[in-house]
């Protein structure tokens, strides 16, 4: 396992090399400048096309293996695309209102979606098996952390007992032979013995490089040994040096000074060359770290405009956010709008890049700050809009009990009118729960149809009837017509007789209203004709004849009226019904017939003071 860098601001000249007499210790000693750490960017790997259950399958795969590189490299795009589908799903199902854009990640990043207040969430049970999977894997990270860091301090309690045998083994006066194979054995559990914590990671190197440096002085090893081990170490280094070297062609110039120090971890872990080349070799290897140094000083130096206008831009979007968060909001229409306009700004956030390390997570948390501080004013008002719907529900109950109570009444005009001041108050009253709603709405506006229904019937019935007294005015003028005048006085009787029976009968369709009326007025005057005296008060008589009938067609002019208010006002509640395009094609079919007889009973009213105004 190989030890990671913490890598500091790079400077404008390499570190100035060691003096002469300890050169061989600075060669040994880690030379790269290094950068501060930059936000490092995870492979990202696309779970977009996936479903939900495909998801969380994978997702407990990479949790049940034992590669955590692959599961720290997978989890959060896991995570941001299972709640990315998870709000396709419920906008798909009708749970939640669309976005301007696919579900956001850094919506997921900046709140838990807003549950919805009403309705059942068919989604919740795969949710939470999603929320109980990534708990396992924090739980299961962190452990491995902490197993690593112990793992580190291990390594470094047997290294300190590996520089104790190094030093023992200085001391000992034995074979040559003997001592260079344990030497040997020795650098082989350095090697093997992985990382370290990094606070004690140089302290730990330069001593054992400095035992190492004494074994190498001071013991009494012969030639042949010493310069094998040289030549082997100075071949290594000069294929450190021809890799330091090709890094100066890569275009990606932080890969390349993240490679530089792999190089340097290598540099540092072999031992000294002959004192002949330890100059030449330590310049050549110094050279190639200046020119990535200097090129990954350049690039970030290039950066620093970039990240102002970032900075700048990021600080604009927290404002925005910030006002929005504290806005007065007091509908869920305005809730919903100002939640999509949240999205769209945490989606322009995404597109810009990285401040400077000391600015970026401070602009952060702030954007991350205002977002949750909206979302929990979110919930807060939705927590309270439960109990407002609920009250709704109530007052909606007490109508359709007030509706069922009326829609049996035969008195149609008040009942009418009362059912009419209902529907407005329905309308008047705020939502209720998704589940409720329908159903309610189905309850009252069975009470409403009951009784307009009744209604209707009973002005059918008004037809039939209307019918059979034409039929009756009818039989009555043949009657007249076939009556024998005998004598003046008998003739009054009979006259009265005629017309008190006349009105008696009642109404008859409007249609026919004009001819029986004349066919009556023709029959009297025809047969009655000789009661020259009397013809004023039979004029009279007849008038107010006429005049019934024009207040009987005034009537149902004024009847037809109320029926198309009714009706429209009906339509605004069959609005808020599912599949109710139907019933509404119905509804405005019958609005508009009744709109054209009503039409036809002005002219007719017109008509009629026309002919009688000339008479």
């Amino acid at each position: 396992m190989s030890e990671d860098l913490n890598l500091v601001e790079p400077v404008e000249e390499p570190l100035v090399e060691q003096p002469v007499e300890n050169k061989e210790e600075a060669a040994e000693a880690p030379v790269a400048e290094t950068a501060a750490e930059t936000e490092q960017e995870t492979e990202k790997v696309d779970y977009s096309n996936k479903g939900l259950k495909e998801i969380v399958d994978t997702f407990k795969e990479l949790i049940d293996g034992e590669n955590m590189q692959q599961l720290y490299k997978h989890a959060e795009a896991l995570k941001a695309a299972f709640y990315k589908n998870l709000r396709k799903e419920k906008i798909a199902s009708g749970l939640e209102q669309p976005a301007d854009a696919a579900a956001p990640e850094a919506a997921a990043e900046a709140a838990e979606p807003a549950e919805e207040p009403v309705s059942y969430n068919p989604f919740a049970e795969i949710e939470r098996g999603f929320k109980d999977l990534y708990g396992q894997y924090k739980t299961k990270r962190a452990a491995f952390t902490q197993e690593l860091e112990r793992q580190k301090e291990e390594n470094y309690t047997a290294k300190l007992a590996i520089i104790e045998d190094l030093k023992a083994l200085l001391e000992k006066s034995e074979d040559l032979n003997r001592t260079f194979p344990q030497f040997r054995e020795i650098q082989n559990r350095w090697k093997a013995a992985g990382p370290v914590p990094q606070a004690k990671m140089k302290d730990l190197y330069d001593t054992y490089q400095h035992y190492v440096e004494k074994f190498y002085d001071y013991v009494k090893i012969n030639k042949e040994f010493r310069d094998l081990d040289f030549r082997k170490n100075l071949e290594a280094k000069e294929e450190l040096c021809a890799k330091a070297e090709a890094l100066d062609q890569e275009e990606d110039v932080v890969g390349a000074f993240r490679v530089l120090q792999k190089l340097h971890e290598q540099w540092k872990e072999l031992g000294p060359v002959s004192k002949e080349f330890r100059d030449s070799i330590w310049d050549r290897f110094k050279a190639a770290t200046a020119v990535i140094n200097k090129k990954h000083q350049a690039f970030y130096e290039s950066q620093k405009g970039n990240q102002k206008e970032n900075l700048e831009a990021k600080t604009a979007l927290c404002e925005k956010v910030e006002e929005i968060a504290k806005a007065e909001i007091k509908d869920s229409t305005a809730w919903n709008e100002l939640t999509k306009e949240i999205e769209h700004i945490q989606q322009e956030w995404k597109k810009i890049g990285f401040a400077s390390k000391k600015d970026n997570q401070k602009v952060y948390d702030r954007f991350r700050a205002a977002c949750d501080a909206f979302f929990a004013r979110k919930r807060e008002f939705y927590s309270d809009f439960k109990s407002q719907m609920q009250d709704n529900l109530t007052r909606k109950i007490e109508l359709c009990e007030k509706a069922e109570a009326l829609k049996d009444s035969t008195d149609w005009k008040k009942t009418s009118d009362e059912f009419i001041e209902l529907q407005k108050r329905w309308k008047e009253i705020g939502p209720v729960s998704r589940k409720k709603s329908e159903q309610v709405w189905k309850r009252f506006r069975a009470a409403c149809d009951a009784f307009f229904d009744n209604r209707e019937k009973n002005h059918g019935n008004q037809d039939s009837e209307q019918v059979a007294n034409l039929e009756k005015k009818r039989a009555l003028i043949e009657e007249i017509k076939a009556y024998a005048v005998e004598g003046r006085d008998e003739a009054r009787e009979a006259l009265r007789a005629f017309q008190a029976r006349w009105n008696e009968i009642g109404f008859v369709p409007f249609k026919e209203k004009g001819k029986i009326q004349d066919a009556f007025r023709n029959a009297l005057n025809e047969k009655f004709a000789e009661l020259r005296e009397g013809a004023g008060r039979f004029t009279s008589r007849v008038d107010r004849t006429i005049r019934t009938e024009r207040d009987r067609l005034v009537q149902k002019f004024v009847k037809k009226e109320q029926e198309i208010a009714t009706w429209e006002n009906n339509l605004g509640f069959f609005a808020k019904s599912k599949n109710a395009e139907a019933l509404l094609k119905d509804m405005q079919k019958k609005i508009d017939l009744a709109k054209e007889e009503l039409a036809e009973l002005e002219e007719k009213i017109k008509e009629f003071d026309r002919e009688h105004e000339q008479e």
